[in-house]
């Protein structure tokens, strides 16, 4: 008599099995893009203060060592920014 509610439900739980399981792939998805974003992110990083180290005249200074005067000039977008900073400092 109540067969029709059974088989309904019985579809609703695949449904939701196959929701959840969409989900979980779609975590797995975007935490490897935020990984691969991240990495992408310190490369071009990395290579901004390469090219503010060539740019402004300080490529003794190794890659790996970040002072604080190359994060002052981060963001400079030309020499006088950079003259500025250091003779606040």
């Amino acid at each position: 008599m109540f067969s029709f509610f059974q088989s309904n439900r019985n579809g609703h739980l695949r449904r939701v099995m196959t929701l959840l399981e969409e989900a979980q792939l779609a975590r797995i998805e975007h935490q490897a893009a935020a990984e691969h974003h991240k990495a992408l992110a310190t490369m071009y990083g990395e290579r901004a203060k390469r090219l503010e180290r060539e740019l402004y005249g300080t490529a003794q200074v190794p890659i790996g060592d970040a002072t604080k005067d190359e994060k002052a000039v981060l963001y400079a977008l030309d020499a006088t920014r950079r003259l500025e900073s250091q003779a606040k400092g």
